[in-house]
């Protein structure tokens, strides 16, 4: 055993088993570990939207060419932002409702043009597929599989007519698609966070208490 002498990696080896420790149960440790991530994870946001994204965008293009017309309308989204911060203030917390207002239509409709294009358009362009690939067998019965699951679970989710005879059938081949589906989601977030505990054990056995090492 080689123990580390590097205050980084005891800083880290305590935090890891302070998160460790609500294995057990719930305790002061665990709930001080669990605040100072959310509260380092909220300031590095900060920061990194502040320089990536507020910055750039408009505190820099205010101050440099604050002349020019499209500059000009940087105004608008600055008094928007300092306006949110009136809900800190009880009597002028109204004020903040324009902001949010504001954040609330423009947002969704912004972002369900993206989804459109990237996940609908997308998804529909790859269910487009030959049902027969000459030569290649495994190609055919995957096409197949993917456009009869789009199909059948289409079909499970038709609730303008009873499922019975064939769209019966049909609606419980979908479930069952659904259900291989949610299933191999399932096990990959598994695998995920099993690879991530991993990372952490190696950590503490090789980083910090340095018995893997030979």
């Amino acid at each position: 055993m080689h123990l580390s002498s590097d205050i980084g990696v005891w800083i880290g080896a305590f935090l890891t088993l302070g998160i460790f420790s609500f294995l057990y149960k719930d305790n002061p440790v665990y709930k001080f570990c669990e605040h100072l991530f959310v509260g380092i994870s909220a300031g590095y946001y900060v920061v990194l939207t502040m320089i990536s994204s507020v910055y750039p965008n408009m505190i820099q293009p205010l101050f440099t060419n604050f002349s020019h017309e499209r500059n000009f309308l940087l105004v608008i989204p600055l008094v928007l932002g300092i306006m949110l911060f009136s809900r800190f203030f009880p009597r002028g917390d109204w004020l903040s409702r324009w902001p949010i207002a504001f954040i609330l239509g423009v947002y969704p409709a912004l972002r369900i043009t993206g989804f459109a294009q990237g996940d609908l358009v997308e998804q529909v362009h790859g269910t487009i597929l030959p049902l027969w690939v000459p030569g290649d067998t495994g190609t055919t019965i995957n096409n197949w599989l993917l456009v009869g699951g789009l199909v059948t679970t289409l079909i499970f989710f038709f609730f303008s007519k009873e499922h019975k005879g064939a769209l019966g059938g049909s609606a419980k081949v979908g479930i069952y698609f659904l259900m291989i589906s949610f299933g191999a989601s399932y096990g990959y977030t598994v695998m995920a966070r099993v690879s991530l505990l991993i990372g952490r054990v190696m950590f503490l056995l090789d980083d910090w208490l340095g018995i893997l090492r030979f």
